[in-house]
C-alpha cells in the first residue's frame, strides 16, 4: 500500500457577492491573483443560497473562510445575508463594501459583527491587506 500523498494547504475560500459585473470580475481576478479560491456570486440571493448549502448549514458545499459582500444588492443586502449566516452558525470573517456607507450602515455592520467596512471605489491594496490579515487570524494551517 502506498503512503498517502502529502497534502498542501488549500488557499482560503472567499465568497464574493457583488452585483456589478465589472467590479465582480475585477475583484475576482485581483483576489485569485492574491492566492484566494474565489466563489463569485451575483447578488444577495446567490450569497444566501450558497450559505444555506454549506456543510455548516446541512448542505454539501464547503464553508467559506471569508465573506466579501457589497452592501446594496438586488434582492437581499449583504447585511441581511449576514444575519442568516449567523443564524445557521457559520462563523467566518466578513468584509463589506459600500459606496453608501453612512453612519447608520456602519453601526449596523458593527452590531452584526462585520470585521471591516471598506468604501467604494475600493483600494485594492487595502482590500488585499484587510483580507490577508483576517485570513491569517481565522484560517488555521492545513
Amino acid at each position: 500500500m502506498m503512503p498517502p500523498l502529502p497534502t498542501e494547504p488549500r488557499p482560503p475560500r472567499i465568497l464574493l457577492a457583488e452585483d456589478d459585473d465589472e467590479m465582480r470580475a475585477l475583484l475576482t481576478l485581483t483576489l485569485a491573483r492574491a492566492g484566494y479560491a474565489v466563489v463569485a456570486l451575483e447578488d444577495g440571493f446567490e450569497l444566501s443560497d450558497y450559505v444555506l448549502l454549506t456543510q455548516v448549514c446541512g448542505g454539501p458545499l464547503l464553508a467559506p473562510d471569508l465573506i466579501l459582500s457589497d452592501v446594496r444588492m438586488p434582492g437581499r443586502t449583504g447585511l441581511e445575508v449576514l444575519v442568516q449566516v449567523q443564524a445557521c452558525g457559520l462563523a467566518c470573517p466578513v468584509v463589506i463594501l459600500s459606496a453608501f456607507a453612512d453612519g447608520e450602515t456602519r453601526e449596523e455592520a458593527r452590531r452584526l459583527g462585520v470585521n471591516a467596512v471598506l468604501d467604494k471605489p475600493v483600494d485594492l491594496e487595502e482590500l488585499k491587506a484587510t483580507l490577508h490579515a483576517l485570513a491569517r487570524a481565522a484560517v488555521p494551517y492545513r
